[in-house]
């Protein structure tokens, strides 16, 4: 009965120390992106433990899916992700990898590892609809979103052992119930609440980098058309925070209320298209059929078997479109 009453004391002077701070200003406040408490949690979990368990959990993902190994794309995609992470609140190196998947969906593991889809460039016409997603994932790991959800099921996991069963302390408890690097992927799942503070800081985090806002509204509104046209394509992705008109007009509202305008914004840029296209022009190339490989001359290569060439992306100035 010891141990309940001070579990629950801890809990209620994390809520009261919460209350207290009220950090509501400096949230709405994109001037203050990397100076304010976001993040700041509940959590069993020092920032080393955390970068420790999202790099366990990343090489599961790479055993497990396919990884796409066209450099140029991974490039250009971790570029874009770490400018993101640069104009966040996020406190951890990140990571950016590409997975051959056709669900438009990224997703982020603890300490800053991040994954997304080839299905996502694809259903995103335009490079700040892209870096929507790519922001949305890295304010779920700038708040800590894993790991204070996985802190919270673990302490209601102890308040409901008996008194005899959590001697040794925190520690002895975390071992019991392996929140080591092999905490269970059962809590690894975000809230509703979660879910409404990543499209929050999301949006912060585009403007800040440079892009316009809309472009997370865009994505949604492209996201919400493909579930009506194909119904159940989405259900899995955002079981916990579904999209339709009230989460669109909320995020609409909000970035009227905090993002002062600016006179211009990066909605997209030629090299975006370039990659964009180079990534579905390779996904719908023919197989070969086990002929073997046929060699073919790159227009103005010189080099024979050079076949790639044709298909690099121009690199040219980038495109502002207000």
């Amino acid at each position: 009965m010891r141990f309940l009453s001070a579990a629950i004391l801890v809990v209620s002077l994390a809520v009261a120390t919460a209350s207290a701070s009220d950090p509501k200003k400096s949230k709405d406040d994109p001037n203050q992106i990397g100076n304010r408490d976001v993040g700041k949690c509940l959590n069993m979990f020092s920032i080393e433990k955390e970068i420790a368990l999202g790099k366990q959990l990343s090489e599961e993902v790479k055993r497990q899916a396919r990884l796409n190994d066209d450099p140029l794309v991974g490039e250009y995609v971790n570029r874009v992700g770490q400018n993101l992470a640069r104009s966040s609140d996020a406190k951890v190196p990140f990571t950016f990898q590409v997975v051959e998947d056709e669900a438009p969906n990224a997703f982020a593991l603890p300490g800053g590892f991040v994954f997304v889809n080839t299905g996502l460039i694809k259903i995103a016409d335009e490079e700040d609809e892209f870096a929507a997603a790519l922001a949305h994932e890295i304010a779920h790991v700038a708040a800590r979103h894993l790991t204070c959800q996985a802190t919270k099921q673990q302490l209601l996991t102890m308040l409901a052992l008996p008194a005899g069963a959590v001697l040794g302390g925190w520690g002895g408890v975390l071992a019991r119930q392996g929140m080591g690097l092999g905490m269970p992927m059962a809590f690894m799942q975000f809230t509703r609440a979660n879910e409404t503070e990543a499209d929050y800081l999301g949006v912060q985090y585009m403007y800040a980098a440079g892009y316009d806002p809309n472009g997370a509204v865009s994505m949604f509104e492209k996201l919400e058309m493909l579930e009506r046209q194909k119904p159940g394509t989405l259900s899995r992705i955002f079981a916990s925070h579904p999209l339709d008109s009230t989460r669109i007009d909320k995020t609409q509202a909000e970035i009227q209320r905090i993002l002062p305008s600016k006179p211009e914004y990066v909605v997209t840029t030629s090299e975006y298209h370039d990659i964009r296209e180079r990534l579905i022009t390779l996904e719908n190339r023919p197989a070969n059929n086990g002929q073997g490989p046929t060699l073919r001359r790159a227009t103005g290569s010189g080099q024979p078997g050079d076949a790639d060439d044709d298909q690099r992306p121009t690199l040219k100035r980038k495109d502002l479109v207000e």
